[in-house]
């Protein structure tokens, strides 16, 4: 239980707070206690996402955040025990409680090694864009292979996945598509497993998916291969599966700042004047998860973008969930984006 007091926070903190403590802490939890130590509840990260899908401010406290009824054990607990209440509630966190309430404790699952090292989940990197925004860095190298920090944008993707469990990779290219396939080959220099979507033609964000050489059996990540990021990618696939999504899609808080005063009217006559107000939206961020029966709606040979995809199982009525994104994000779609990539890389582990 290594350093559990770092998820322990006051029921005065608020959302700012919880965000930190489970970006910073490897239980990605907080241990919610009252003025003595006694636990009030625990936030997760998916408690985070859905508050702040709900229009929760960071300044919100925590005691309207958090789960009041959180399932813990007492100190002692065996193995067995402790394996029975994980795969039953389907938990990654329990909190060790005394008898009388105090927290003196916490339970990870990565204790009891029930998780395997290997990821089942297919990994799909759309890599053939042109960089078109990008010259004349793009003339002679495709977008995905510009070095960000040390080496390549896609390799650093790639090892990110790697550490966090998953091998199976399939990457789209088509903008000077060899550059990228002699560089990774099959994968077997990372110990990944590496096949190819080639696209004889512009398929967008999309269309490469139908290129698949088979339908997976489990829920299917696909990421642009332009972002920089630290999102936690078996966070996203836990929520995609807790709200019974079909497909989910990774959103970031864009402000819009007005640059006048807003005047409100109603008839002829002035109600209100709001001097620059900042309006805030949710954007795509480039990161998805679909289920395998979705890929059925994707055309074969067809330029097809994944905001079409989503328009479409709307339309049906099929559940669509957005994961919102806190953690650093970055797309490299412009030259001053890549410049303040390059600079962020000198503080980013």
């Amino acid at each position: 239980m290594a350093n559990w007091e770092a998820t322990l926070i006051k029921l005065s903190a608020n959302l700012a707070d919880s965000i930190r403590v489970i970006n910073e802490s490897r239980y990605q939890v907080c241990l919610v206690i009252n003025d003595d130590n006694k636990l009030a509840g625990t936030i997760t990260d998916g408690d985070v996402r859905r508050a702040l899908l709900a229009g929760a401010s960071l300044s919100t406290t925590v005691d309207s955040l958090m789960n009041a009824q959180p399932t813990f054990v007492s100190p002692g607990t065996d193995n067995h025990k402790l394996l029975q209440v994980f795969r039953e509630k389907a938990l990654r966190q329990i909190p060790i409680i005394e008898h009388d309430g105090r927290v003196v404790g916490l339970h990870h699952i990565s204790e009891l090694n029930l998780r395997t090292p290997s990821q089942e989940n297919w990994v799909v990197l759309m890599a053939g864009g042109t960089g078109t925004r990008l010259r004349p860095l793009t003339e002679n190298s495709p977008k995905p292979l510009l070095t960000v920090g040390d080496k390549p944008l896609l390799e650093s993707i790639i090892e990110k996945f790697l550490q966090q469990g998953f091998s199976r990779f399939f990457i789209s290219v088509n903008y000077l598509a060899d550059s990228i396939k002699d560089h990774f080959g099959d994968g077997a220099k990372w110990g990944a497993k590496i096949q190819y979507l080639e696209e004889d033609k512009p398929l967008g964000t999309a269309g490469a998916l139908a290129l698949l050489p088979d339908k997976p059996a489990t829920p299917v990540i696909v990421m642009n291969g332009d972002l920089v990021t630290r999102v936690n990618f078996q966070n996203v696939l836990d929520f995609h599966v807790a709200q019974n999504s079909c497909a989910t899609m990774c959103v970031r808080e864009y402000d819009f700042q007005v640059p006048f005063g807003v005047v409100g009217t109603k008839d002829a006559m002035i109600e209100r004047i709001d001097e620059k107000p900042v309006h805030t939206f949710f954007v795509n961020a480039g990161i998805y998860v679909i289920e395998p029966d979705v890929l059925d709606f994707v055309p074969k040979n067809q330029a097809f973008n994944m905001t079409e995809l989503f328009d479409h199982l709307m339309k049906q009525s099929r559940p669509v969930a957005a994961f919102p994104v806190h953690e650093y994000w970055m797309d490299i779609g412009r030259l001053d984006d890549f410049q303040r990539a390059n600079d962020d890389a000198k503080h980013l582990d």
